[in-house]
């Protein structure tokens, strides 16, 4: 398995992977296959923008050459708020999972906020109930500070969103809540 960061050439393979995620796993996510599949091409491959200072960084898993994962990190733009990064749009298509690819990814992701000067921590957000999300986040040293009722509303139903951070500045499987 290799990980690295996708670039614009990704884009088709990246766009393919998410809508797959968002069709069948439509409460792990905040988007709809429908909104993110009426997006034009040029959106998903700006999203992989390679520049260093780029504020989303999307890292993929591969294997035998095929996307099998991806994960995403937004760092903060405004002054505030700079010392922040997302990880979002956390995903390992169905036939890869079980193989330590999903843990691969988050620790990129962490690796990449600790490379960007000033950033202190990690945020997320998992989908209540969603007890392999949430010990995998666990296990890389998320804790959890709060939950948010109602966060999502599908198919007539609402989701309560778990958020989870992960400081920095501290081994994080010894992470404390905070």
């Amino acid at each position: 398995m290799n990980v690295r960061r996708l670039v614009p050439a990704d884009a088709l393979p990246y766009r393919a992977l998410m809508l797959d995620a968002y069709e069948r796993h439509p409460d792990a996510f905040t988007s709809s296959a429908a909104e993110r599949g009426a997006l034009p091409l040029a959106w998903w491959e700006s999203r992989l923008d390679p520049a260093p200072t780029a504020l989303t960084v999307v890292s993929g898993a591969f294997e035998d050459g095929l996307l099998a994962g991806a994960a995403g990190l937004e760092f903060e733009s405004r002054i505030k708020a700079r010392h922040k990064a997302t990880l979002f749009g956390m995903v390992v298509a169905q036939a890869h999972r079980a193989r330590g690819i999903g843990a691969r990814l988050v620790e990129a992701a962490i690796a990449e906020a600790q490379a960007r000067p000033g950033v202190l921590l990690v945020q997320l957000t998992v989908s209540e109930g969603n007890r392999t999300a949430r010990s995998l986040y666990e296990r890389c040293g998320f804790i959890l500070f709060s939950v948010e009722p109602m966060a999502i509303a599908v198919g007539g139903k609402f989701v309560a969103k778990e958020h989870m951070w992960r400081d920095l500045r501290i081994d994080g499987t010894a992470a404390v809540g905070g």
